[in-house]
């Protein structure tokens, strides 16, 4: 039976963090909470106060503080490790996608032992992990909603993606204070990757009619709200959008996945450091240009939704240009992507990564061929401005 939209995962949309953490555990019965994030939340006076009313009301806290970006694989063993000596019985997520990635992975481990590198083996059972509880200060990753998690294996230098339906969080809380403060960088990197998550899975092999309608959405808000919220990000309307926007499309890549796009991230921000949701976003003209013969009216649709007024008179591929170029605007004029050639990467250095994006675990849900020689068309487009 091919179930074309599944969504586990509570959410919550909340103006009192402390009191809604509170109330979830609760109504779930966890006393010994393990907060997961990194050492400059831990100082956030919101987090600090949810912490205090958790404390006040009988919860015994505990905290794992050592969360960095693209996280070693050992940054779940140490996180195990605390998990195991605090007697936790659940744990609480607060950051953007790095924090709960981590949480997943612990959440994984410790119901189901072994590694977390164990788990990259898709023929591995992952029980199911009650216990998580996400709460996003970013908005673009969407791991609150999705059930991946990515983790670096040192060894290899590689990002792995880990899928668990069995893994996602039990609940997701969403409170747009925590964002007010997010840095502009961060807030068109982690924006920027959600329209693509819904812009990959618009034009993925698993889209169906019901996934493309909550991924138009996503694009829509996200063309909306992310330029303002970029602008002022004390702008609490867009910010509460964006939030949103982000959550729905981490939904999207259980149910609809990302492509190409995504593979040539992973690759790239592995071996070159690269932004993650900057990555994603130089990406993406060469992947709807690599789709549009195959898919030419979800292209067109896409510049739609990015304020393009078509004349009756253009034809599919006239509308698709205009489409690639109208999201290319958007990325670099609207919201404002400083342009890739600031990395100081070559072309002739970017697609000797050709191979392995091809091979990369998401790169064959894109529509049509996937091999070395698409790879290399795709990396020469990395980067291209309109």
């Amino acid at each position: 039976m091919d179930v074309k939209l599944l969504q586990r995962v509570k959410v919550l949309d909340t103006d009192h963090l402390a009191q809604t953490v509170l109330e979830v555990l609760q109504t779930e019965g966890y006393q010994r909470p393990l907060f997961v994030m990194d050492s400059f939340l831990a100082q956030v006076p919101l987090v600090q106060e949810t912490q205090a009313l958790l404390e006040k009301s009988g919860i015994t806290v505990s905290v794992f503080d050592q969360v960095v970006s693209d996280p070693p694989a050992q940054t779940i063993r140490d996180g195990v490790t605390a998990f195991g000596a605090a007697h936790a019985d659940s744990l609480i997520a607060i950051g953007g996608g790095s924090s709960i990635d981590v949480a997943r992975g612990i959440n994984i481990v410790r119901v189901n032992g072994g590694d977390i590198l164990d788990y990259t083996d898709t023929q591995k059972s992952i029980e199911p992990c009650p216990g998580l509880i996400a709460i996003p200060t970013t908005s673009g990753t969407g791991s609150e909603l999705s059930n991946a998690l990515v983790v670096t294996d040192v060894a290899t230098e590689k990002k792995v993606a880990i899928l668990a339906d069995n893994a996602v969080s039990e609940y997701a809380i969403l409170n747009p204070d925590l964002l007010l403060s997010l840095p502009k960088k961060m807030t068109i990197a982690t924006g920027l990757d959600a329209f693509s998550h819904a812009a990959e899975g618009y034009t993925s092999r698993l889209a169906s009619p019901v996934t493309d309608a909550i991924c138009e959405k996503v694009m829509f808000l996200l063309y909306n709200y992310l330029p303002r919220a970029v602008e002022n990000g004390h702008d609490r309307e867009a910010r509460q959008r964006v939030m949103v926007a982000a959550a729905l499309a981490g939904w999207m890549l259980n149910n609809a996945g990302t492509n190409a796009g995504h593979s040539i991230a992973h690759i790239l921000g592995s071996k070159y450091h690269l932004v993650h949701g900057e990555a994603v976003a130089y990406a993406l003209p060469g992947v709807l240009e690599q789709v549009a013969p195959l898919l030419p009216h979800k292209v067109a649709e896409i510049g739609q939704i990015l304020g393009v007024a078509y004349a009756p008179t253009d034809t599919l591929s006239e509308r698709c240009n205009q489409a690639i170029k109208a999201y290319q605007h958007f990325r670099d004029d609207l919201v404002g992507l400083h342009p890739f050639n600031d990395y100081g990467i070559s072309e002739e250095e970017l697609v000797t990564n050709a191979e392995a994006v091809a091979n990369e675990q998401f790169a064959g849900n894109t529509p049509g061929e996937m091999n070395k020689q698409v790879a290399t068309k795709l990396l020469t487009r990395f980067g291209c401005r309109a």
